[in-house]
């Protein structure tokens, strides 16, 4: 009895794009096929399934953690005022114009109002006069270790993103008149009145006296405490899980201490001191220019651009007014957050991709395996392909049946690595209690998922075409 020779692959797959417009009953009655024979041998697919599982638990997990540190990056950015936010600094006049550097008079509150009222790109500007390094603020015998003491306008806590929860900001009648009053961050608090965790409640210092470099100012209000969701989880942990009294002599803890954090833009808003412009101005620079002569110059100007698409424009308009009001001396720059922002976007790209490929090299191995239990499926089921082809099946119902089950156990397998994904994050929640916290995304769920009914599809082509390829006649004859 003469006996065909097996088809092609070319075949095959030919027969296969016409199988697409086969009648649904028969697809869906592939997948019921699909459903048994998985649910026939429990335990070998589950251990199949078991490299799709944790590929796609990684590749969640992994996008989840990566976006809860992009999460903490951005708390910063946003805590000095966002890309909109741009600071005007005073430098050094430049090498071109060295012969005009006895005329440069620095930054002024002259500067202000010429933005205010000829840059409209510019929807907001505080000017900032510092007191000198060294000056510390005092309470009886309480001294802080640092004081970041600034003069400015109210309109300050908008362009730097302050908060008053206790108390109020001061106001124009309180600069116009140069009235000794402040406001206060929670690390001048703690330091000058006693912090929460020492005392054993919150002191809220509003009417206290205060003094700045010998003068007595009075504490009018306090911003809220500013810290990253890594520090308040720490503090949070600390005060659930007391340390050891600390023994031998006393010691400062430094600014990694208790209430102060490890980051530099919380640690610095929490010991900042905000008092009117005209008192900074009147009580600490009146007399300290040469020969002791006033120094209306400021430190820094801080200005808001209304729209961060129109950047450029407004950061020209900004030069063009003050190179105006400096007569062409550009004794000037402008501090943008454009090179911090690209930082958080190449460290996110970064952690992505290297945990990307991890996280492929494991669906990677669950596609092998998936491969593997097919192809030993097959052999199993040659009489079963041979008898459902002396029947009537063609190769093209064949290839579809095995491929289907190959999808099926992959689909399974990213379910249930979706719903194993949540456990996994709690998991890494529960081993690093301080860090920030991972935020599984709608998109890294999709994308695991689909590129685990990829790896399905992959891993069942070549069993199919295997199967689909094998001579009825032959199959009927293997033991």
């Amino acid at each position: 009895m003469p006996t065909s020779s097996p088809k092609p692959p070319t075949a095959a797959f030919g027969e296969f794009t016409q199988a697409l417009a086969l009648p649904q009953a028969n697809l869906w009655n592939a997948v019921a096929v699909g459903f048994k024979e998985i649910w026939a041998h429990k335990f070998r697919s589950a251990l199949t399934m078991l490299g799709i599982i944790l590929g796609v638990s990684s590749l969640i997990a992994m996008s989840a953690m990566v976006k809860g540190m992009e999460n903490g990056m951005r708390e910063s950015l946003i805590a000095i005022g966002g890309l909109e936010k741009v600071r005007i600094e005073m430098t050094d006049v430049p090498a071109a114009q060295q012969h005009l550097a006895d005329q440069a008079i620095g930054l002024t509150v002259h500067d202000v109002y010429s933005m205010r009222a000829s840059a409209p790109l510019i929807n907001g500007a505080a000017p900032e006069m510092r007191a000198p390094r060294n000056t510390r603020a005092t309470k009886g015998s309480r001294t802080t270790e640092w004081a970041n003491i600034v003069g400015t306008w109210p309109s300050a806590i908008e362009l730097n993103q302050h908060v008053i929860e206790y108390g109020r900001m001061f106001n124009e009648m309180d600069d116009e008149a140069a009235r000794n009053v402040c406001v206060i961050g929670t690390n001048i608090r703690d330091q000058l009145f006693g912090a929460e965790e020492d005392v054993g409640r919150e002191i809220i210092p509003l009417g206290d006296t205060i003094g700045i470099a010998g003068e007595p100012f009075v504490v009018i209000g306090m911003f809220e405490r500013y810290e990253s969701e890594t520090e308040k989880k720490s503090r949070l942990w600390l005060r659930e899980h007391p340390q050891a009294a600390q023994t031998g002599p006393a010691r400062s803890r430094g600014w990694g201490g208790r209430g102060r954090g490890g980051d530099f833009v919380f640690r610095m808003k929490n010991s900042t001191i905000y008092i009117p412009l005209n008192t900074m101005y009147l009580k600490f620079k009146s007399g300290v220019g040469t020969n002791n002569s006033p120094d209306p110059r400021l430190d820094v100007i801080n200005i808001r651009v209304a729209d961060i698409d129109e950047l450029e424009p407004a950061l020209q308009q900004a030069r063009n007014v003050l190179m105006h009001s400096h007569k062409g001396i550009e004794d000037f720059s402008f501090q943008t957050q454009e090179s911090w922002y690209q930082q958080i976007a190449t460290a996110t790209k970064n952690a992505r991709l290297s945990g990307g490929l991890i996280a492929a090299i494991s669906l990677l191995v669950g596609g092998i395996g998936i491969m593997n239990i097919m192809l030993a499926s097959i052999t199993e089921r040659i009489r079963e392909i041979g008898i459902r082809k002396a029947v009537g099946a063609s190769n093209a119902n064949i290839f579809i049946q095995i491929l289907v089950e190959s999808t099926v156990i992959a689909l399974l397998g990213g379910v249930a690595g979706v719903v194993g994904s949540f456990g996994f994050v709690e998991l890494l929640g529960a081993i690093q209690p301080v860090s920030n916290t991972p935020e599984i995304t709608p998109t890294a769920m999709v994308v695991a998922f689909a590129f685990s009914a990829m790896v399905g599809v992959v891993a069942g082509i070549i069993p199919a075409l295997k199967a689909a390829q094998l001579d009825p006649i032959q199959a009927l004859r293997y033991e």
